[in-house]
């Protein structure tokens, strides 16, 4: 074809599948929002309006660009093609792997699975919260001060508590007798190190006192300190009508933990349901779907497992520069499945629309997954190669945070892209055969039908 056919061709089929790889994307950072942490929702409604764009960017700018050049595009440059004659020739190692996999694929599935598995393990000892200055490198003044104050007074006194009574009914002298009730009750409280005297508004109405722990901030005892204090705040209440509330830094961190421990399941929920619905549409299958679905979650359960076993349990901690092991910070979870279940149903929308294609066009299954592996398969790496590569580079920073987010996005991108899509896929595809493009006849006659490859276009 000519340049203007070719562009027009490309952007009616590959086009279709950038749609729709986009808007999983989209569906998966957009689905931040009912998380309800103001933060998240900022970066993916941000990180979401950039995916619009960079597809109005591939649908639109780019086949114009392409236009400018004309032929010479498809030039190809020897010196760049530095392979020997013989070399290009060959079959592509895309489709010798493909029909490995396809020769063999139950033990494929079962080496894969075992391996996913196996690495996601420590994930069930997971424990979230967001840590401390502890966990800094020892060079930083942060951590300094912080191993200077807990050397001096104690581990609790870097994340004190603030706990506030509010009985405005109450007399002047009923007032300061409540104050020293409060300091002499929170003395007595088991995991409490010290109380700061009580402070008093002009009115006299409000009370509010410092406590400080015997535990670090981040410690599982402090949490159940600030649990224990709810509770007890909570008798009070029924009982005299005084409100008490404990609040602070601390007491705020671990609510947004337990908010977005909450929230993981609402969150997975919404996103993997409106994915597998698009893939339904996508694909016009349903198992197809629901294995995208599940590779996802084993790609993030071996993701999670690799952060926990460095960063909370101190495996390789020297060598990846974690100061301190401690609990893997709270958004993490949320964070890795908006971004990772995008990238990992961009790489399936890729791979798999043209094994669709070929199964349109030809109606062989095991045929259409060597042809489409053939197809989308350097694509799928090269994509995969540049994602790891961004994230990789936290891994350069200092602060642990940053470097638990980059080795979990950069290994769960490692891990969808080269086991579960390039290798579990197409063994699940060839196992089920023209199974997988099964679907019931009522369902089908519900589900519209989109033309994401081309079948029309190669008909006219």
């Amino acid at each position: 074809m000519g340049p203007r056919e070719s562009a027009a061709h490309s952007v009616a089929t590959a086009g279709s599948a950038v749609v729709f790889a986009g808007a999983t994307v989209i569906i998966a950072l957009v689905g931040l929002l009912v998380v309800n942490i103001p933060f998240l929702t900022v970066m993916g409604l941000a990180a979401a309006g950039t995916v619009a764009i960079a597809v109005l960017i591939a649908l639109t700018l780019l086949p114009a660009i392409m236009g400018f050049t004309g032929n010479r595009l498809g030039r190809q440059n020897r010196v760049l093609d530095w392979r020997p004659r013989r070399a290009r020739t060959r079959e592509k190692a895309s489709i010798r792997y493909a029909r490995f996999i396809t020769r063999r694929p139950l033990a494929v599935v079962l080496i894969g699975l075992t391996l996913l598995l196996g690495i996601a393990i420590p994930a069930t000892h997971m424990n979230l919260g967001l840590p401390d200055d502890g966990s800094k490198s020892t060079a930083t003044t942060e951590r300094k001060s912080y191993d200077l104050l807990t050397a001096g007074f104690g581990p609790g006194f870097n994340g004190p508590l603030t706990v506030v009574v509010d009985a405005p009914h109450l007399s002047a002298g009923e007032q300061k007798d409540l104050a020293n009730k409060v300091v002499a009750g929170l003395k007595e409280f088991p995991g409490v190190a010290a109380v700061s005297p009580a402070t008093q508004n002009e009115a006299g109405d409000l009370t509010v006192v410092k406590v400080t722990p015997t535990t670090g901030p981040a410690s599982d005892e402090t949490k159940d300190l600030v649990t224990a204090l709810r509770d007890k705040a909570g008798e009070i209440r029924d009982q005299t009508g005084i409100e008490a509330f404990v609040t602070g830094t601390t007491a705020l961190n671990i609510d947004t933990a337990d908010t977005l421990n909450a929230a993981l399941p609402k969150y997975v929920a919404v996103v993997v349901g409106l994915a597998l619905l698009l893939l339904m549409i996508v694909f016009r299958s349903v198992l197809v779907p629901i294995k995208a679905a599940v590779g996802f979650l084993l790609s993030i359960g071996a993701s999670m497992g690799l952060v926990v076993w460095v960063f909370q349990d101190g495996h390789l901690a020297d060598l990846l520069g974690v100061a301190q092991p401690g609990p893997i910070v709270s958004f993490l979870p949320i964070l890795l499945i908006g971004i990772l279940f995008g990238l990992a149903m961009d790489y399936e929308v890729f791979l798999v629309s043209r094994m669709r294609e070929a199964f349109v066009h030809t109606g062989k299954a095991r045929e259409s997954i060597i042809t489409g592996y053939g197809h989308s398969g350097r694509v799928v790496t090269a994509a995969a190669i540049i994602m790891t590569a961004v994230f990789g580079a936290f891994l350069l920073s200092d602060d642990p945070i940053v470097k638990s987010i980059g080795l979990a996005l950069a290994f769960g991108v490692l891990a969808d892209a080269f086991i579960v899509r390039m290798t579990l896929v197409p063994a699940v595809m060839a196992l089920l055969g023209r199974r997988a493009w099964w679907m019931p006849r009522r369902l089908g006659r519900i589900v519209p039908t989109i033309d994401i490859e081309g079948e029309r276009l190669a008909q006219a």
